[in-house]
């Protein structure tokens, strides 16, 4: 469309749990796209993200510019080199002349989903008849996963199913998206990325190699490259990989935007109390270096705090989530990230991407929070004014770094997005000469709804506001984690449906969120330092050391995390800060 420059993004996905979340992400990106030409482009533009290519045989593609790294057996049913681009190879063009003796692993079981697609290509899915559902021309391939599965509205139940993210997988990948790092195990007892120094030592020779090689695919057919969105488990060496690769990606792309988003899943499979120290040291190490060499880093996790004993996960009022399953926890997660993102992903008004992180590390502050409402609470056939009127004196989001809002009114700076809304439901509908029960109700657009609460709630800083109609869509296979308060448009309902009868499934939700750059950060950036402080490494874990960083490296990096705490004290009032902050001044 004219007028709307298309500034690209390239992705990259670093660790298990980060493909988990990604997995969910681009599963969400997929279910909006529009392959009829006659409909009006979105809000949203998916060039951003996406990118056109063609298969051998001439069948045009629309893939993610993704890449995705993992470790050796976390693909199961998934090909690394995907099935896009089949090449036809056979035993029949071997040159050898001798014998050829051929053993075949039996294939790994497949759930319901992951068959359902296979079975796309005959035009049938279990229980839909497709020669009964009109489906428009286009030769774009995942045109028939996105189009027929959300017609068909099947429910998956993968909660006991799913053991890695390609479990629920429904795009197909470019050939260069996947990257297996053969050197480590992603389970079992021996061979694992558990340290940060191991991550950093991973950056060379062929990983290296391939990862530059990746990168350039992909770089050298932008026109208009933003930036690069960083996905990067900080729980174990995929932090200290991930610090290398943005550093790797600052030196060597400086002035694009670098956004890094942190994950952590609330909980591991067979944890022991060495391997959450581990986690406490992966955390610390990898929080100050993502964010030194990043335009901004954000955490996202579901987990309390990132301390050894952290408290239980917030609480969602509309979510019925189980926070152990990380199906489920990187879907809200992902949910999240499909509006946080929305400032540099817009068609018309887009923020590039570096423009949008200075609006937000003023002063040093590389490190910001994030909150969401998931779903934001709104009754069906209610408006704007009416939701944020009901939440009185209490902002409807809730932590999603870990990090709890101060609830004192300052804030360095923030980007709210609402997703979902619009028309006669983002004003009042008061009848005309009817007094407006706020000052909300008596503004006339969305925008201005929003800024008004926001500003009430933080009346000194600066902020930005992000409408967009569109909510976030939901197809198979994403959890149906939502109460049977909602609707199928996500939506409060006047009443839940009769017990003993099926609940429609939850098709879209609209979602608030909120990207802060808050005095909070400053005493919970203060508490993991001083939690990795009291350990000494050399006598709890010696083999932390072992492959890097030195002794002298890792007590620096904790003394630039107490330093980045420093950055977030409000010079303007010293009540801010605790005794035990002042004492490490002194």
């Amino acid at each position: 469309m004219m007028g709307s420059l298309c500034r690209e993004v390239v992705t990259l996905q670093l660790g298990h749990y980060s493909n988990f979340v990604g997995t969910h992400w681009w599963n969400l990106q997929d279910a909006s796209l529009t392959y009829d030409p006659d409909t009006p482009p979105g809000e949203l533009q998916n060039d951003v993200l996406f990118r056109e290519g063609q298969t051998l045989g001439g069948q045009m593609t629309y893939t993610p510019r993704l890449i995705a790294m993992d470790l050796k057996g976390s693909l199961q049913t998934l090909r690394q080199e995907g099935c896009l681009y089949e090449t036809g190879k056979d035993l029949t063009a071997l040159t050898w002349e001798g014998n050829v003796m051929m053993h075949k692993a039996s294939p790994t079981a497949k759930n319901p989903f992951l068959l359902d697609l296979d079975k796309l290509d005959g035009e049938q899915l279990s229980g839909v008849d497709f020669e009964q559902i009109p489906v428009p021309h286009c030769s774009v391939s995942v045109e028939t996963i996105n189009s027929r599965l959300e017609r068909a509205q099947k429910g998956y139940q993968l909660e006991g199913s799913v053991r890695v993210w390609s479990d629920f997988l429904r795009i197909h990948l470019h050939p260069r998206t996947i990257s297996v790092i053969h050197k480590y195990n992603h389970d079992g007892e021996t061979h694992l990325l558990e340290a940060f120094g191991q991550g950093e030592a991973l950056l060379q020779g062929t990983v290296l190699e391939e990862l530059e090689d990746r990168l350039h695919f992909f770089i050298e057919e932008c026109d208009y490259l933003q930036g690069f969105q960083v996905m990067c488990d900080l729980a174990d060496g995929f932090s200290g990989l991930g610090s290398k690769v943005t550093e790797m990606l600052q030196d060597s792309y400086g002035g694009r935007g670098i956004l890094t988003w942190g994950l952590a899943p609330v909980s591991h499979p067979d944890t022991t109390p060495m391997k959450e120290l581990y986690h406490l040291f992966n955390y610390s190490l990898g929080m100050v270096h993502l964010a030194k060499n990043s335009s901004f880093f954000c955490p996202l996790t579901l987990k309390g705090g990132l301390a050894r004993q952290p408290p239980a996960p917030p609480f969602f009022p509309h979510l019925n989530y189980d926070s152990t399953l990380w199906y489920h926890s990187s879907s809200v997660l992902a949910l999240a990230l499909d509006a946080l993102t929305v400032p540099y992903r817009l068609r018309h008004n887009s923020i590039p991407m570096w423009e949008f992180a200075d609006t937000l590390t003023v002063s040093g502050r590389k490190v910001v929070a994030a909150y969401g409402a998931l779903p934001f609470p709104m009754a069906q056939g209610s408006s704007l004014p009416d939701a944020l009127g009901a939440c009185a004196a209490t902002l409807p989001w809730k932590p999603l770094s870990t990090c709890p809002e101060l609830g004192d009114g300052r804030c360095f700076g923030q980007s709210v997005t609402l997703r979902g809304l619009e028309g006669q439901s983002l004003v009042s509908q008061q009848r005309l000469g009817m007094q407006p029960p706020t000052t909300l109700h008596s503004l006339d657009c969305g925008e201005d709804v929003l800024s008004s609460y926001i500003n009430g709630h933080y009346p000194a800083t600066p902020f930005s506001v992000h409408l967009v109609s569109s909510p976030s869509k939901l197809t198979p296979p994403f959890p149906q984690i939502f109460s049977q308060t909602l609707g199928p448009q996500g939506f409060l309902q006047d009443q839940a449906p009769p017990l003993n009868t099926l609940s429609p499934l939850v098709s879209s939700i609209p979602v608030l969120t909120s990207l802060q750059s808050s005095p909070a950060l400053g005493p919970w950036l203060s508490e993991l330092q001083r939690g990795a402080s009291t350990m000494d490494p050399r006598r709890v874990a010696p083999s932390f050391l072992s492959q890097g960083p030195e002794l002298s490296d890792f007590q620096e990096s904790l003394e630039q995390l107490r330093l980045l705490a420093g950055c977030y004290r409000d010079d303007c009032d010293g009540t801010l800060r605790s005794s035990s902050e002042e004492d490490d001044d002194s």
